[in-house]
């Protein structure tokens, strides 16, 4: 899955890299790592992506169809990350890297998200829907995507669980893309206040 081609692949239907970690599972770092190494890379994209794969979803044709092809990889986007196995199907020859993180410091980040969010919305800074904290809801959530991930990746090669919050470092995501380690150091981005990356 070497990265530089020439001319550039533009295929709809070529391999692509797939974050399939919810949110606050680092997908901020994994997508600048990723672009550090030359990807092309998308991370939320906000309602306008999401708009995009919902209409897919609708149409029953394949996910990124409604994206701009030129997009290599793919992190933080809830209507992708949850639909690896259309992904897998749709995109043959793909990578799939799953970020995980302690459930407890993903839980006091996502509300802690959540809290902001109310406050940007007081302020109208903010037109989202991620406003109701249910720690017992997301623990079922986080519970329920890791069962399947697990369960569908068992003993697959194109396949990677890293938890970037301890061991930020470039090698399992190279050796999984088939590229070079970089000189430089592995980005930690959008740091809360465990200094942890996100």
């Amino acid at each position: 899955m070497a990265k530089h081609r020439n001319p550039p692949d533009l295929r709809p239907d070529r391999p692509r890299i797939f974050g399939i970690g919810l949110n606050k599972t680092a997908t901020t770092s994994l997508d600048e790592a990723l672009t550090i190494l030359g990807f092309t890379s998308l991370h939320d994209g906000g309602p306008e992506v999401h708009d995009a794969v919902k209409r897919a979803i609708d149409d029953g044709v394949p996910l990124l169809t409604n994206l701009d092809p030129r997009w290599d990889a793919f992190s933080d986007i809830g209507l992708l990350s949850r639909r690896f196995r259309m992904l897998d199907e749709q995109y043959p020859g793909s990578r799939f890297v799953y970020t995980v993180r302690p459930v407890d410091a993903w839980i006091d980040s996502r509300r802690r998200h959540v809290e902001r969010n109310v406050t940007r919305k007081a302020e109208g800074k903010y037109d989202g829907t991620f406003l109701v904290i249910d720690e017992e809801k997301w623990r079922r959530e986080w519970d329920e995507h890791a069962e399947r991930v697990h369960r569908y990746f068992k003993n697959r090669t194109d396949f990677l669980e890293i938890d970037l919050t301890a061991h930020g470092e470039w090698e399992p995501i190279c050796t999984l893309l088939d590229v070079p380690v970089p000189d430089r150091p592995f980005p930690w981005a959008n740091r809360d206040r465990s200094q942890s990356p996100r």
